[in-house]
């Protein structure tokens, strides 16, 4: 295998950081002409309810998609709203075509650890050969390892700084600007996987 690792899983607790980690990190992607494609979350409480309402940004276009269910003021449990999410999917595909620079996905979550959501994304980002970045739980870091087995490398969010430009940088993300990086080169690289 080659020692140039293409996959990072960004390890969390607390999962408002990690939103927060990633759209900072895409912002500042975007604004060094990168191109991108994937998905981060945005959620915005609701007074009243329990459950925030969750909304997925669409990298390459801009788009918001929501992904909530709206159950009622006292839902607990999960509120994904499936289909929508499956819609979301079907967005990033139409990107993965286009050679994005990165991937970035918010979440290998509760529905990718039981085996569905977007596992067939990352798949397709690994088999195309491009760069992803994805926010994966502790508590689903078992789940993680057995689908990713060692094409990941892992870096705890705890332990960097979370801004965009610092956080970029840790992850080995290259920050030139679009007119000196050599297109031949791959935005994210690693020298060794860690478990």
């Amino acid at each position: 295998m080659s020692d140039v690792i293409t996959i990072t899983a960004l390890i969390y607790t607390d999962s408002d950081a990690a939103d927060r980690a990633l759209r900072d990190v895409a912002m500042t992607l975007i604004e060094r002409g990168f191109r991108l494609a994937g998905l981060v979350q945005h959620n915005t409480a609701r007074p009243g309810r329990s459950r925030c309402d969750m909304v997925l940004e669409e990298l390459a276009s801009g788009e918001l998609i929501g992904i909530s269910q709206d159950r009622g003021p006292l839902a607990r449990g999960c509120a994904l709203d499936v289909g929508q999410l499956l819609g979301a999917m079907q967005i990033v595909r139409a990107a993965l075509d286009t050679g994005p620079d990165l991937v970035i996905l918010n979440k290998f979550g509760k529905t990718e650890a039981e085996g569905a959501g977007f596992r067939p994304l990352i798949a397709e980002a690994i088999e195309a050969g491009l760069p992803l970045l994805i926010a994966v739980p502790w508590r689903n870091i078992e789940s993680w390892r057995l689908f990713c087995g060692t094409m990941a490398r892992e870096i705890d969010l705890d332990q960097l700084t979370v801004d965009g430009a610092s956080l970029s940088d840790a992850l080995g993300l290259d920050l030139r600007s679009d007119e000196t990086r050599d297109p031949a080169i791959q935005p994210l690289m690693a020298i060794s996987t860690r478990h």
